[in-house]
């Protein structure tokens, strides 16, 4: 709705078939995919509030949480909600396709990375799944991202 607001449209400016409407009905979504990485807060009281870094959202910090490297929140609370308000809302079953975080890895003497909080993050993140899994959610699948952060 933000994009026809933007361009001062309504559902009735839409060029749609009777054949498209036909086609949504007859061939509904199966399943929604998304990623995760972090959580935004807003603060809309106080403009000095100290910023995150995010590549889409900015937000302002929260102090609750910790963050990685580069400023983005990890937030495995915010994945569990996220999953049960998207079941809850559309009830078809969801599946993460991108999830993880990249950190300033040091390689050791003996050309090793020892990433535990890495292995913190997806452990606490696939905890957070399943405890939205225990809620009732249908979750079809979960894959870590590894572009980048798990070479």
């Amino acid at each position: 709705h933000r994009y026809l607001k933007k361009f001062n449209l309504t559902m009735d400016d839409l060029d749609v078939t009777k054949d498209e409407l036909e086609g949504l009905k007859k061939y509904p979504v199966d399943f929604i995919s998304f990623s995760y990485y972090m959580s935004t807060a807003t603060d809309i009281t106080n403009e000095n509030n100290e910023k995150v870094a995010g590549n889409l959202l900015g937000g302002v910090k929260n102090p609750y949480l910790k963050a990685t490297d580069w400023g983005w929140q990890i937030d495995p609370t915010g994945l569990q909600i996220a999953l049960n308000e998207l079941y809850d809302r559309y009830q078809v079953p969801l599946f993460i396709v991108e999830n993880g975080m990249g950190a300033k890895d040091e390689l050791t003497a003996d050309h090793k990375v020892y990433d535990d909080y890495r292995i913190a993050y997806l452990r606490e993140h696939i905890q957070a799944i399943n405890n939205a899994i225990e809620d009732g959610v249908d979750v079809l699948g979960y894959t870590p991202w590894g572009c980048i952060d798990l070479v």
